[in-house]
């Protein structure tokens, strides 16, 4: 690695740590592991730092190395802590209740999902990807992810239902 690529390899993990770990805590739904999977992918990316820096998209070149480190079944999931997007006041907060249970839920949900659904979804609706990026990242046909993502959210919509009256919203189906 050439003497500047300690640095900007720090400055790319300062900068874009806290996306990743979110995106791990997504795909893995316990906080633990989501570290173990950001920083096991980080550090197996360092020895070929230049060659991501290389990539027209460096972030892209991480998240797709993240994702299959995840899919390869690098780390197992398991039950563990909630991670809030924004910490707790320690005031009362008459709907902190309601908030709490529907961020379970929808971990529970994702937890019931298989792990290429999951990362599917991940991409899709935390990153924000369209379904070519989604399809180089995991590996298949931009045909396959829209199987993936239909069948993922009619289970999440069977699951839902089966919990009781909740309004579910429906996608209109179109390609990004």
């Amino acid at each position: 690695m050439s003497e500047a690529g300690p640095t900007e390899f720090t400055d790319f993990v300062r900068q874009h740590s806290t996306t990743l770990l979110r995106a791990a805590y997504l795909l893995t739904g316990d906080r633990v592991e989501a570290e173990e999977l950001v920083q096991d992918t980080l550090v197996r990316l360092y020895t070929k730092w230049p060659k991501v820096q290389a990539a027209d998209v460096p972030l892209a070149y991480v998240r797709r190395s993240l994702t299959n480190n995840f899919l390869n079944g690098r780390r197992r999931r398991s039950a563990g802590e909630l991670l809030l997007a924004e910490p707790l006041d320690r005031g009362y907060d008459p709907e902190l209740g309601n908030r709490l249970s529907d961020q379970e839920a929808v971990r529970e949900l994702l937890a019931g999902l298989s792990d290429r659904q999951r990362a599917v979804l991940v991409l899709r609706f935390y990153e924000d990807l369209d379904d070519v990026e989604i399809a180089e990242v995991v590996g298949c046909r931009r045909g396959t992810v829209r199987s993936i993502i239909s069948r993922s959210l009619d289970q999440l919509r069977r699951e839902l239902a089966s919990a009781g009256p909740v309004a579910v919203p429906q996608t209109n189906g179109g390609s990004r």
